[in-house]
């Protein structure tokens, strides 16, 4: 610290051109300084008054200081001050003006103001930055420093710009325009009491903002600035109730960057609880934000979403309001939703060319307008496609498909109808998809003739699906190819359940229900059948309207596998996991990507079961396995030696339907118990057969359990895909959405999805958090809202 002795020179300039621009800084261009002597007891009038007296303007002008510049090596900061005419007492003044720069000792103030003409009152706190900017003629920008010793004259005085910011010059080129609007139509005030309401993070202390603004702070476009008002903006809601904090923009044409032009804070307010919506919480806003929640899971749920917002800005915005930051931000990663469409023809070609046999069918409709046809555009109306690994995968697969369609989440509605066969090791693999306006018998049609035509010819395959009328009309239409003895059908015995719970309400009902379609013997059946039946009658005549070989395993002849449900929600959060928010090109290429991704993953799994020179897959390994462990309990009598049939005698029930005695005949494969024919590999009782008569069991597996069909499955992997510069050119009319099936614009979203009985919780699944969705902790103890509620009480 200097003593109280230690002197300071000043520099006054008073020719021409007061300052210009450097790259190390400012430099004022007058040659000829006048230098004035002062110390740490010199007053501001005192200093005042020195620099007129060499000037010979005493009485004459008085001064207003603007800015300074700092001299590291020599802890002197210039000064640059403005003479202005005083006024007389006939109200006349002078009306010529100097500039006049000026260098005092070592100081953090970065500019002084008149105490005889106050332009701005003084500021209790400076700004916490290290610059600012001050403008003049030609808009020149100075840099502000701190330092250790602070003249007394210089104490206490605010820095420009944070007051009123009526200083500078006249023809200062800055537009300040009375509101600064953004895309989505929300406004920020430009300055004085009309200023928008503003709001702003508190960190651990309760302080609102997590950075200050400074005057001079400088942004590259309005968008930037205005992110960066609104992530710290405006006019706080507290405003005229206990705080002050206030911002303003100004836009500097010859630069054209955004600057910070008023700044009063921090916020004196102490509101620390998360309060309602504010509107300057845009959803450019929101999106920017949860940009990495977005990218790193593009199906995180908007309550999520909305959550993480309330607890990062102290503001809850509305569900629509985070639904459309949640679209923006998709569309930013993975292309414009509106584009997207467009892009699809071309991916149609390079995919095409990228692997030869890929097939994609796409099929628009005209564009009217005015009631002619616009040749040049159409409207994306559907679109099929697989890949040459899955038309091969398919081939080496059960002899079964489940077909199902789940709604799109994005700015355009629609749905994605997916084909789904099974492997012999129990993975679920995705070997078609169509992108269809919904589910009806037009866009199942298009979906089934294709999937029939280019993936699934093989005779005697059986059709999984729920009970929806679209599909029965597509399975029964006589050119579909799709009737029996071609392909059969079976009902999902979720959708069942659930359209079964529609009418009859509770849950034991309904278990005795799906008891009754997972049993493999007529006896079991009949045993759950009566049980139903002794409810309440009613429950019986609505299952006897449908035949029961499309839901009942027993009645199947073995034509199921073992599977009653669709899979499609396996499918979708194993393998497609997402691809439901994004625009549909990006969805497209996604079915592209995930795909190639497992059939490495399976493929090298597959290899290395073949490599250590397993037979059969490891599905098969487990319950042969738990079935020989049943299989030493039995008493075997042959009866047919030719025919290779026996009897199998319980000594000990291994069951809860137990009939003591079973039938079993390995030349038709089949038993009483109805697992060896519905598996199709032996069960305990046909492997106790297979001892006593000293034969393999493994000649009695189906093909499909063989670890060379399930390697297979995925011999055949995916190409790198082409880069897009390099895809052919297209021609046609470019694709464009449908705007009928653009969402509602406003108010919340409609949910497409029909929530029924499947979607009840499953009672075995940990409980999860109704904010964030994490396991371990309820909405009442969520760490978001305690962690919100110290930050409020600190």
């Amino acid at each position: 610290m200097a003593s109280e002795e230690e002197s300071f020179a000043v520099l006054v300039h008073h020719r021409g051109s007061i300052k210009r621009k450097t790259r190390s800084g400012v430099k004022f261009t007058d040659k000829n300084p006048l230098y004035i002597v002062v110390n740490r007891t010199t007053s501001y009038d005192d200093l005042v008054r020195s620099v007129l007296m060499k000037l010979g303007l005493e009485g004459a002008k008085r001064i207003m200081f603007l800015c300074r510049r700092q001299f590291p090596e020599v802890r002197t900061p210039e000064l640059l001050a403005k003479l202005v005419d005083v006024v007389s007492s006939s109200g006349g003044s002078n009306r010529n003006t100097t500039n006049v720069a000026t260098a005092a000792g070592s100081s953090s103030m970065a500019a002084v103001a008149s105490s005889s003409v106050p332009v701005y009152e003084p500021a209790a706190q400076l700004v916490a930055s290290p610059t600012f900017a001050v403008d003049l003629n030609d808009g020149v920008r100075d840099e502000v420093g701190s330092f250790d010793v602070l003249p007394n004259a210089l104490h206490g005085v605010p820095p420009v710009g944070v007051g009123d910011g009526e200083l500078g010059d006249p023809n200062e080129d800055d537009v300040e325009p009375e509101t600064i609007e953004d895309d989505s139509g929300d406004e920020v005030v430009a300055a004085g009491p009309a200023l928008a309401g503003g709001f702003g993070a508190r960190d651990a202390e309760g302080n609102a903002g997590l950075t200050e603004f400074q005057v001079g702070q400088q942004f590259q476009d309005k968008d930037e600035a205005l992110l960066s008002v609104k992530t710290y903006v405006g006019k706080c809601s507290e405003f005229g109730n206990g705080c002050t904090w206030l911002i303003r923009l100004s836009l500097r044409k010859r630069k054209g960057i955004w600057e910070v032009k008023r700044y009063n804070g921090p916020h004196t307010c102490l509101a620390t609880s998360i309060s309602s919506d504010h509107r300057s919480l845009d959803h450019s806003v929101i999106s920017a934000f949860i940009m990495p929640m977005v990218r790193a899971d593009a199906s995180v749920s908007i309550k999520v979403l909305l959550n993480a917002t309330a607890a990062h800005f102290g503001f809850r915005p509305t569900y629509r309001r985070v639904w459309m930051a949640k679209q923006k931000a998709v569309g930013l990663i993975y292309g414009d939703w509106d584009e997207s469409y467009s892009e699809i023809p071309r991916w149609v070609l390079g995919v095409q060319l990228t692997m030869p046999g890929t097939v994609a069918v796409l099929r628009t409709s005209p564009v009217r307008v005015g009631g002619q046809v616009d040749e040049s555009q159409a409207y994306f109306h559907r679109l099929f496609w697989t890949f040459p690994p899955c038309i091969e995968a398919f081939r080496h697969c059960k002899p079964l498909v489940s077909i199902d369609g789940t709604h799109l989440y994005g700015k355009y509605g629609g749905t994605l109808l997916i084909a789904i066969a099974q492997d012999g090791n129990s993975n679920i693999l995705p070997v078609a998809f169509a992108l269809v306006e919904g589910e009806n018998a037009e866009s199942w049609t298009f979906f089934l003739s294709h999937l029939r035509q280019h993936v699934t010819p093989q005779p005697g395959l059986l059709v999984i699906s729920d009970r929806h009328n679209g599909i029965k009309s597509a399975l029964e239409a006589p050119d579909g190819g799709w009737l029996p003895p071609s392909a059969y059908r079976a009902f999902c015995i979720r959708h069942v359940a659930a359209n079964f719970a529609l009418t009859f309400k509770g849950k034991d009902a309904r278990r005795l229900l799906v008891n009754a379609a997972y049993a493999k013997t007529e006896v079991e059946f009949d045993y759950w059948f009566d049980i139903l039946r002794s409810e309440n009658p009613a429950m019986c005549e609505w299952a006897n309207r449908n035949d029961y070989s499309l839901w009942t395993q027993h009645h199947d002849e073995g034509r199921r596998f073992g599977h009653m449900t669709t899979n499609i929600s396996e499918c979708v959060n194993s393998i497609l996991k997402g691809v439901r928010n994004l625009p549909v090109a990006s969805l497209v290429k996604a079915t592209y990507g995930r795909l190639a991704e497992l059939f490495v993953r399976k493929g090298r799994e597959a290899e290395a079961q073949v490599g250590t020179g397993q037979q059969f897959s490891q599905h098969l390994v487990k319950c042969i396995e738990a079935n020989l462990k049943t299989a030493r309990c039995f008493t075997v009598t042959l009866y047919d030696r030719d025919n290779s049939e026996f009897t199998v005698a319980e000594t000990t029930p291994t069951g809860t339907f137990s009939l003591g005695t079973y039938r079993v005949s390995l030349a038709s494969q089949t038993c009483d118990c109805g697992y060896f024919q519905a598996l199709h590999f032996p069960c305990q009782h046909a492997l106790a057969c297979c001892a006593y008569a000293r034969v393999s069991w493994s000649s009695y597996v189906h093909s499909v359990y063989q670890i060379t069909s399930v390697f297979n499955v995925y011999w055949m992997g995916f190409t790198p895909p082409i880069l897009e510069g390099f895809w052919p050119p297209y021609d046609g009319p470019t694709v464009i959405p449908d705007p009928n099936r653009r969402r509602a614009r406003e108010g919340r979203p409609r949910s497409t999805r029909i929530r029924t009985n499947m979607d009840e919780a499953d009672p075995n699944r940990p409980k999860r958090c109704g904010l964030c969705r994490q396991p371990g902790h309820t909405r009442r103890c969520c760490p978001q809202v305690v962690g919100s509620s110290q930050t409020g009480r600190n």
